[in-house]
């Protein structure tokens, strides 16, 4: 498939994924969720890839809300095709064994926050500015937005946002938790990928497991806690276990396999 909204690279295991619409901000329509499925599907499962990066084109946003002009006009019924169809991406995003970080580089707004916040750890440009105004369009977020800013940063602030539409800037969206650090925005790249290669250098299984064992935790009907047992008790038949702890015991760096 050939990417018309997104750049795609790898580079040292790295998967960078690049919204590229500068001139609309990089606003999410229906071409940006086609081929964001298609690369967590196909791109996103390849053995190369050991972690994901997904950043927006330009100095001013990483994706600046969905595209309105594709939904105006739509009936109560598209509405909800529509969101479904959204939040059905994201969790796939969400729910991705390999570790994916947003680095915010400007505005995160509406769709474009409730794709940063799919992810699973958010860094951000000191330039970066965080919302969901979609009230102001007589709308509630679709994409899930009500629910993770609600995980992220707790119900009082997230339903003031939510109700007024109102940003907040980059300090805030550090104090509130929405994102785990905040950096020159010349940096930004760097500094995120140094983060994903720290986490690149642990157990893939192991991380893998984490991620499934948070998503339980959030997941109706499922019990994170059975969870947890399940994926502690499988790390113990892998190779990763066994290098990990020989590593340990003879006080040297692991060499992780992913197996």
């Amino acid at each position: 498939m050939t990417y018309e909204n997104i750049l795609t690279e790898i580079k040292s295991g790295i998967l960078h994924i690049t919204l590229n619409r500068p001139q609309q901000l990089n606003a999410l329509n229906k071409a940006v969720f086609s081929e964001l499925e298609h690369i967590f599907l196909n791109i996103g499962t390849k053995n190369e890839v050991k972690g994901i990066i997904i950043t927006g084109s330009g100095d001013k946003a990483f994706a600046a809300g969905a595209d309105i002009k594709e939904f105006a006009h739509f009936n109560s019924d598209e509405g909800k095709t529509l969101s479904a169809n959204g939040q059905r991406i994201f969790k796939l995003i969400e729910t991705s064994p390999k570790p994916v970080l947003a680095a915010v580089n400007g505005f995160a707004l509406g769709g474009g926050l409730e794709l940063a916040m799919a992810c699973h750890i958010r860094t951000a440009s000191e330039n970066a500015r965080f919302g969901q105004p979609e009230v102001s369009l007589g709308v509630t977020p679709g994409y899930a937005g009500t629910q993770r800013l609600t995980q992220l940063i707790g119900k009082g602030k997230a339903t003031e946002l939510l109700m007024t539409g109102a940003m907040i800037k980059a300090d805030e969206a550090l104090n509130r938790g929405l994102v785990n650090y905040v950096f020159p925005q010349n940096v930004l790249i760097e500094k995120t990928e140094q983060l994903l290669l720290t986490i690149m250098n642990q157990s893939p299984v192991a991380v893998a497991g984490v991620i499934k064992c948070i998503d339980a935790f959030y997941t109706d009907g499922v019990d994170g806690f059975k969870t947890e047992i399940e994926e502690f008790g499988k790390c113990f038949n892998t190779e990763d276990f066994k290098e990990g702890t020989d590593a340990f015991m003879n006080k040297r760096k692991a060499n992780f396999s992913g197996k």
